[in-house]
């Protein structure tokens, strides 16, 4: 295929960039910095904004099927900034790819989309998206994947959303370095009574995810039009892994925790301060953090499984050995 990754120098997008390469996909990549792993892997490169719609039009030009990675994440700052790149963006990649005659479009959502705030066990692509979000991140997505899941069947293309949770691996340069730098600050703490169950979705695989979707998404498919939780198929214990990782970096495990129900009153009072003081860093707890560090979620990938024949080809224990490989590689003099 003829293919653009948004956001393809990106921790996501890179891996799926690969795979396409690998596999002798033509790929070209829309993103906004210089990445010099994107010029060894020998792809067309645009650089430029989502939220450019010209720039986004000419990229999808002679184009096959589009990865829509392109994102900004993260639970504060402006409704102006996610907005504009979650959700005006990916707009302007609609609009793109049905001006361009792109037939096939995956978009990268997130559970966070149907995130009510409640414990979420096993639960299926069947859930509704709730009535207000805690923050913008996935509300912008939200309304994202609802117009890439609404266009299906414009003008003969074909749409999917997919819903990676808590992905990681290795060259993460967002989860786990936070983690490790709130635990060496002595910033982190156990939330809760420490047995909530997560997903999560080892990057190698989520990467392998968006190629089987995308390869079963055509016209009359059970994947058009629908979106898929991506993660490991069995939960795990939120800070038992959050361990795991500390130790990849040689810290010890937490010991400090606080209750679930003083992390969001705390999260609360930081979010009405930053906000009534107008400051831009993001707050040590949010209500959201709260909620997510301290209550079970976890996603089936039974729909996943059965429409396009989603599989993990990379253990978790063989993922935790790839990162700390990583994480140590990258860190020698």
């Amino acid at each position: 295929m003829r293919v653009l990754v948004t956001g393809g120098g990106g921790f996501l997008g890179l891996y799926i960039t690969e795979q396409l390469v690998a596999r002798g996909d033509q790929v070209r990549v829309l993103c906004r910095g210089d990445y010099p792993r994107l010029n060894q892997l020998g792809v067309e490169t645009i650089r430029g904004d989502v939220r450019d719609a010209a720039i986004v039009t000419g990229a999808c030009a002679g184009i096959d099927a589009v990865f829509h990675t392109a994102a900004v994440p993260g639970i504060w700052g402006p409704w102006e900034l996610y907005h504009g790149i979650n959700t005006v963006g990916t707009q302007n990649v609609l609009d793109a790819c049905l001006k361009m005659g792109v037939r096939k479009l995956l978009y990268t959502s997130s559970p966070s989309v149907i995130y009510d705030g409640l414990d979420h066990h096993g639960i299926t692509e069947t859930h509704p998206y709730p009535a207000s979000y805690l923050c913008h991140y996935p509300h912008s997505k939200a309304l994202a994947e609802r117009a890439v899941l609404a266009a299906n069947g414009t003008n003969g293309m074909v749409t999917a959303a997919l819903r990676p949770h808590l992905i990681w691996g290795p060259r993460d340069n967002h989860l786990i370095p936070r983690l490790i730098e709130r635990a060496r600050s002595e910033r982190l703490r156990r939330v809760g009574h420490g047995t909530n169950l997560i997903s999560m979705s080892y990057v190698e695989n989520t990467a392998n995810a968006h190629l089987q979707a995308m390869d079963r998404l055509e016209t009359g498919s059970p994947v058009a039009g629908q979106a898929y939780f991506i993660n490991e198929p069995e939960p795990v214990n939120l800070w038992n892994w959050v361990d795991e990782i500390l130790a990849v970096a040689g810290e010890p495990p937490l010991k400090k925790r606080i209750s679930a129900r003083a992390a969001y009153a705390i999260g609360a009072a930081c979010e009405a301060t930053y906000t009534a003081l107008r400051i831009k860093s993001e707050p040590p707890m949010t209500r959201f953090l709260a909620l997510q560090l301290s209550g079970t979620h976890y996603y089936s990938v039974a729909r996943a499984q059965r429409d396009f024949g989603y599989q993990c080809p990379v253990s978790v224990p063989e993922g935790m050995q790839r990162m700390a490989a990583d994480w140590h590689n990258c860190r020698k003099p």
